[in-house]
């Protein structure tokens, strides 16, 4: 299997794993950053060269024998799984995509016919029932994790603990996992542990969020997107991700985490 969504710098100061939805073109960027002294022009995610990637055959066996050895700082970031799926939502399903189409293609279309669910359009300024409609998504997401029908769970919305687990599965040791929602304090712990080409500043690094002014906004606070029904059911898909990463399960509200990530924990867990 190897080490799928891992990115490493060309001078293997540094090695990531990627997780959808937790800022992870930012921290691309900040990697290509600190070897070359410049941003990729575009989206990150479409690099094909300047930052070795799973994804790239040349930069597989480089990967793993960094991975295995751990030769270099490993780390990753999560996010709360309640702003996590919402943000799947309205940037998967109800935007156009960097390529102008809908998300999957056909993917949308049948969530429309199967599960009811309404997108909006960028004509008509995105105005539907947001809320019922997510609701209504939030079923099809659980479906697909569950019985992996209509469709196979999709990497944004599949559970964070399914990521991070493969690295350590494959032989990878995580040195540091820290909180989108602290992405300054986290990032910073990385940079001072590592020797980088190049040195960041995180002050002058834009933040390149891709997802950006492709769907609607999101109209309501967070907590109003999930009745007792919809908690329920975030339940059954993160219940991994809340207790590792240490999210507030009991209150939508509540972006942050309750208590730093516990690695012995994480490595123990996610590792067999």
């Amino acid at each position: 299997m190897g080490f799928p969504g891992t990115w490493m710098t060309e001078s293997e100061s540094v090695v990531y794993r990627v997780v959808p939805k937790c800022a992870c073109s930012s921290i691309g960027q900040i990697l290509y950053y600190s070897d070359h002294g410049r941003f990729f022009d575009g989206d990150i995610h479409d690099s094909t060269e300047g930052l070795h990637k799973w994804a790239q055959e040349h930069s597989q066996p480089l990967i793993e024998a960094n991975a295995r050895a751990h030769k270099s700082y490993a780390f990753t970031c999560v996010r709360n799984p309640y702003t996590r799926i919402l943000s799947s939502f309205f940037d998967k399903i109800c935007g156009i995509q960097r390529n102008g189409k809908r998300y999957r293609g056909k993917l949308v279309p049948m969530l429309v016919q199967k599960y009811g669910i309404e997108v909006g359009d960028p004509e008509t300024g995105f105005e539907f029932d947001q809320i019922a409609s997510f609701r209504r998504f939030l079923l099809f997401a659980r479906d697909t994790i569950r019985w992996r029908k209509p469709m196979e769970p999709d990497i944004h919305w599949s559970a964070m603990s399914g990521h991070i687990s493969t690295f350590i599965a494959n032989g990878g040791h995580y040195d540091h996992i820290f909180f989108t929602e602290k992405f300054d304090e986290g990032m910073q712990v990385v940079l001072d542990h590592i020797e980088t080409p190049v040195k960041v500043d995180l002050k002058q690094v834009p933040r390149f969020n891709e997802s950006e002014g492709h769907g609607p906004k999101r109209a309501q606070p967070v907590e109003a997107y999930f009745d007792d029904l919809s908690m329920h059911l975030v339940r059954e898909i993160y219940k991994r991700d809340f207790e590792l990463f240490k999210y507030d399960f009991d209150n939508p509200g509540n972006k942050m985490p309750l208590a730093e990530v516990d690695l012995d924990e994480v490595h123990a867990k996610l590792g067999n």
